[in-house]
């Protein structure tokens, strides 16, 4: 069994923190479940460029409102507490936070503990981390 609390994943190399967001990666590829699981901190007023590629991601809204913009059609969809977005199609977006939002979002495949964006807005498929975070 794998017990965690958010707070003691906060304070320690299970936070990544960028410039529009933070993530606690509360599940990893070294925790062998198939998928990792994160809560996410979306800064208010920020835009991310991101495109999964490599993965597909599920993301629910807790708190705070903000809206997402796909690129191949510039549909964009409002956030916020309860939406549920699912990037079932490697979908290329802008994720806009127009007040701070918390988000849990689960990745598959796993992230590894340290990925960052790319300058194309993706996370490589296997990070140099070990994933034993």
């Amino acid at each position: 069994m794998i017990v965690r609390t958010l707070a003691e994943a906060e304070r320690s190399e299970r936070r990544v923190v960028s410039e529009n967001w933070e993530s606690t990666r509360m599940l990893l590829k070294g925790d062998n479940m198939g998928f990792s699981f994160h809560i996410t901190t979306i800064y208010a007023g920020t835009e991310t460029h991101i495109w999964y590629r490599n993965h597909l991601e599920s993301v629910y809204c807790v708190s705070g409102e903000g809206e997402i913009e796909t690129l191949a059609d510039g549909k964009v969809y409002p956030i916020r507490p309860g939406t549920l977005y699912v990037l079932d199609q490697h979908d290329e977006h802008l994720l806009r936070g127009t007040t701070e939002m918390k988000m849990a979002c689960v990745f598959n495949p796993p992230l590894n503990g340290q990925e960052v964006h790319d300058a194309d807005g993706v996370y490589p498929l296997e990070a140099a981390a070990s994933g034993k975070l």
